[in-house]
Order: structure tokens, then sequence, then C-alpha cells
């Protein structure tokens, strides 16, 4: 159970309501502080929609965190969000078995991502050589929006656990397709 309400549009200020469009818990516990949750759907709207990573390898950073944190919430709502931007089924079963270093049929760039996700996650930053990887294929840009990326999501798994957001419905559908291990 949430450790402050979900608020609906009739209990926010007219000029907050454009915050709950998506209509997540994520986004009606935030509105509790309106302004906070505008700046951090300034960061989210940016990194989904004006970002010039790849967003099937935005998708798959963020999908990484969301499975070594064991965030339910995160990791089954980008499942459904990377979907519609070309994550696969067989994306998936990979960013499982490259987490428990087993091989994958994912393409060397996607590895590399996951990799420096992963240690993002474990060990506070990305190796030298999993950056020198990655950045023999992406721009200065594209490097400054990946560790973004993977830096703002390892922050939202956080806000998810502390807060503790209830997942919606919907989304526990996925856990049955893919199950995290160490999560009910």
């Amino acid at each position: 159970m949430a450790r402050l309400p979900y608020l609906e549009a009739d209990q926010v200020a007219p000029e907050y309501r454009d915050m709950l469009k998506r209509n997540t818990n994520l986004h009606k516990l935030l509105i509790n502080s309106p302004d906070m949750a505008r700046a951090f759907n300034g960061i989210g709207g940016y990194i989904r929609f004006k970002s010039k990573l790849d967003p099937r390898l935005r998708e798959l950073a963020i999908l990484q965190v969301g499975w070594m944190e064991k965030s339910e919430y995160e990791f089954t709502h980008h499942v459904k969000i990377g979907k519609e931007f070309g994550v696969t089924d067989e994306d998936i079963a990979g960013l499982m078995a490259e987490t428990e270093g087993e091989p994958s049929k994912l393409e060397p760039l996607a590895r590399a991502i996951l990799k420096g996700a992963r240690e993002m996650v474990r060990e506070l930053a990305m190796s030298d050589a999993t950056f020198a990887e990655i950045r023999t294929h992406l721009s200065d840009e594209h490097m400054v929006d990946l560790v973004l990326t993977i830096a703002f999501y390892c922050g939202v798994v956080r806000v998810l656990a502390t807060m503790k957001i209830d997942n919606e419905p919907y989304y526990k559908e996925v856990l049955q397709q893919y199950p995290i291990p160490g999560v009910n």
C-alpha cells in the first residue's frame, strides 16, 4: 500500500491536471507535490520523446534497471512501453540471459548497453571498458542521453520502492510471462 495518497484530477488544481493524463499510480502519487511532479515529468518526457538515443536500446537499458532492482512496477510498465518502441520477446529473453551471464542473440551494442546498465546499478558507474565499447557506437550526445536515462531510472525505482507505489492490475499480467526472481 502506498505511503501517500493517489490523487485524482478533481483533487488537483486545474493547472496540474495535465500531469494525470497517463493515469498511473506513479503520477497520481507524485502529484502530491505538483511542481516536483512537473519537473520529474519533464526529464521523463525528454527521455521518452525527445532523446535521439535509439528508443529500443533506451527501453532495454530501462528494463535492465527494473530487472536488476526487482522493481515489478518499473519492469512491467516498460515491457509495455518497450514493445511500443520495438522491444521484442526475444530481446527480453536476451536481457534475462545476459543478466545471468549466459549468451544471447542480442547484437553487440545492445549487450554492451545492458552491461553498462548493470554496472551502474551494481557499481554506481560504468567501467571504463564498457563505456569505451559503447562509445565506439554512439555519439557524445547519445552517451549523455544513455547515462542520464540509466541514472534517472535508477532513481525512479527508488521512488517506487520508498513510496510503496502499487502496480496497476493490468501490468501484473506481464509478470506471468516474465516472472522476476524474488518478486511475488
